[in-house]
């Protein structure tokens, strides 16, 4: 009988003595929590579910300042030397991906000025994304929410099971131009994890998720080996890397006679294309090992190099279609971009004059990326009714104008 009650008071103490600790391993909370539960109550209770509640308070990451003042832009918001203190490794890997580059990128656009301001730094527009890679304080003048480790960790809680869902990945890549959600979660592979997960399995490593290919072993690098542009040089096929040529005309990184200009040493900057055959080579092998853990290496071969023959014969359309443009520029039928060449600048986006030209940049920036993207996320539907054929609904369409305005002009 003893025994047994010894047994019991040390069970209830060991009872106790977890509860007490789970009740008390959060830190004490801040002056902030206690304002803010007022104020905004459930960004202190996303706070304290988050791992971070239990060693640390708002003014870690905030700072102290605004606590002596009711200046609330004394507060600081973070960045991501911030995160770095405690996350260093995956910061610096963030650093070293594309997402770091995204403010970059949308800054090096021709016409990202002349937008409204909302547009960009309201983040109502590209900005709403293309705020990643706001590094600096400076940067936060223009850019007060600007995007960081927060975007997918969302704030106040912070969460690493929110983050490894596929959807953290949603609001930025679907739509026009980057419909990986829409490509990926109507592939044989989204629809597989998306079905187990609403079943409840437990089996959802069956399938992958965009952390799967693109965040191997949590590297928060997030690169590919086309890359955005779905460019690369140097190219063993002649006949591509004629085309490739001329659409890197159309990207100003080369002028109409084939010359570099100033824009090649921005497109290596922000990492937009792959310049040699090795570092296109590293990044693909990265792929390579990720699929080896579902597939053979033969399907995986013939299926990726499948995805670059779709590239190519959409290059082969795409290079058709800025040939007959450019023509009307260097004959005159489309005057002369100011301080451009006499040629169609594909990064000009909407700002163009002419309904030929918007076909073309439309054919670049939605059905090319399509075309090629979907390929590679297996989902051979999209590829070819949002993709490839709407390319070549697009060059019939030029063929059709080209002579009209010629005809036009002549009168």
């Amino acid at each position: 009988m003893l025994k047994a009650r010894s047994i019991l008071i040390a069970l209830v103490s060991l009872c106790l003595g977890t509860w007490w600790s789970a009740s008390f391993s959060w830190a004490k909370p801040s002056p902030c929590e206690t304002c803010h539960e007022k104020i905004a109550p459930k960004q202190a209770k996303d706070f304290n579910r988050s791992k971070m509640a239990e060693k640390l308070d708002c003014s870690d990451c905030h700072g102290l300042e605004h606590l002596d003042s009711d200046d609330v832009d004394k507060a600081k918001l973070p960045t991501f030397e911030t995160c770095r203190t405690c996350h260093k490794a995956r910061v610096e890997q963030y650093l070293d991906g594309k997402h770091a580059l995204g403010l970059a990128a949308m800054q090096a656009m021709p016409y990202t000025h002349a937008q409204p301001k909302v547009f960009i730094e309201g983040q109502k527009g590209c900005g709403g994304c293309h705020a990643l890679g706001v590094k600096s304080d400076e940067s936060r003048r223009y850019y007060p929410y600007g995007m960081d480790c927060q975007s997918c960790h969302t704030r106040h809680a912070f969460s690493k099971k929110e983050a490894l869902q596929p959807e953290a990945c949603l609001p930025c890549h679907m739509g026009f131009d980057h419909a990986q959600w829409e490509m990926w979660s109507g592939s044989k592979h989204g629809v597989t994890y998306l079905t187990n997960r609403a079943m409840g399995s437990e089996n959802l490593e069956r399938a992958p998720t965009c952390q799967t290919c693109h965040m191997p072993e949590g590297n928060h690098r997030v690169f590919s080996a086309w890359g955005f542009l779905g460019v690369r040089l140097p190219e063993e096929d002649e006949g591509w890397l004629a085309d490739r040529i001329t659409i890197l005309k159309g990207l100003g990184v080369l002028d109409p006679s084939g010359n570099p200009t100033p824009r090649l040493d921005l497109v290596k900057r922000i990492k937009l294309a792959r310049l040699t055959k090795e570092e296109f080579e590293a990044e693909r092998n990265r792929y390579a090992r990720v699929c080896a853990e579902c597939h053979s290496a033969g399907f995986y071969q013939e299926n990726i190099q499948n995805g670059d023959v779709m590239l190519r014969e959409a290059d082969r359309l795409f290079a058709e279609a800025i040939h007959i443009v450019g023509s009307l520029y260097q004959d005159g039928i489309i005057p002369m971009r100011e301080g451009y060449f006499a040629y169609p600048d594909l990064l000009s986006f909407y700002e163009v004059n002419t309904k030929i030209e918007l076909i073309l940049y439309e054919m670049f920036m939605d059905h090319r990326m399509k075309t090629f993207q979907s390929s590679f996320h297996m989902n051979p539907d999209f590829a070819t009714w949002y993709g490839f054929a709407k390319m070549k609904k697009d060059l019939k369409e030029i063929r059709e104008l080209a002579p009209k305005m010629r005809m036009e002009a002549q009168r």
